[in-house]
């Protein structure tokens, strides 16, 4: 096989491993092992551990996956020119790709600076399209960026079972209710303060306690 033709083998390999790895993990629970993954993906596993030598090096690069995705999901939502339209479909568009199934691993493993840096590019692009949203009317005033993303990690669950298509259907009826409860100017007091920053992002630091 020339070269070119083992990159491209092993760029597949890498999807095939990256996919099985976001399925098993986000329905068997992380403490999955690693052999469910190969298995999942058809691979021995050599070629697994070639690629990621622990899942914690496997889990950090789901995380910067996602959050990259959340990057473009959230340029393309300041993209759109009516607000409300564009922060609805950054909303769905994360909500679609399970931006915040990872969420339960904050704590357990390293934060990279790879993923500290992305993480803070998609957090300011965000907070642009909600705040531009809110300036126009049409999120309430009293919704956060950090609310937002905590709603998207609520849906980002996958429900119990295989997946389904009447299953999914649901999740987009009820997210449809939500975003109707996001918008302007909202009917009932949100009871307590916003999470804070500082809550948000201390979730992703071990605790050596």
């Amino acid at each position: 096989m020339s070269r070119r033709g083992r990159q491209a083998e092993a760029a597949r390999n890498d999807l095939r491993l990256l996919r099985a790895a976001h399925e098993v993990f986000t329905t068997q629970g992380f403490d999955a092992p690693v052999s469910a993954i190969a298995k999942r993906a058809g691979l021995g596993m050599g070629s697994l551990y070639r690629r990621y030598r622990t899942k914690e090096e496997l889990l950090q690069r789901l995380c910067l996956i996602a959050m990259d995705r959340v990057v473009e999901a959230a340029s393309a939502g300041l993209a759109e020119d009516d607000p409300w339209e564009g922060f609805a479909g950054y909303v769905r568009a994360c909500v679609g790709f399970g931006s915040g199934a990872l969420a339960p691993v904050a704590g357990t493993i390293e934060v990279t600076g790879e993923m500290s840096r992305t993480a803070r590019q998609a957090t300011e692009l965000a907070g642009r399209l909600v705040a531009r949203a809110r300036e126009a009317g049409a999120l309430r005033a009293d919704v956060t960026e950090l609310d937002v993303s905590l709603l998207i990690e609520q849906f980002s669950r996958p429900a119990p079972g295989p997946p389904d298509e009447l299953q999914d259907r649901f999740k987009q009826r009820l997210l449809a209710i939500a975003l109707d409860g996001l918008r302007a100017p909202g009917a009932t007091p949100l009871p307590g303060d916003p999470p804070s920053l500082d809550w948000y992002e201390g979730r992703w630091t071990p605790d050596t306690s």
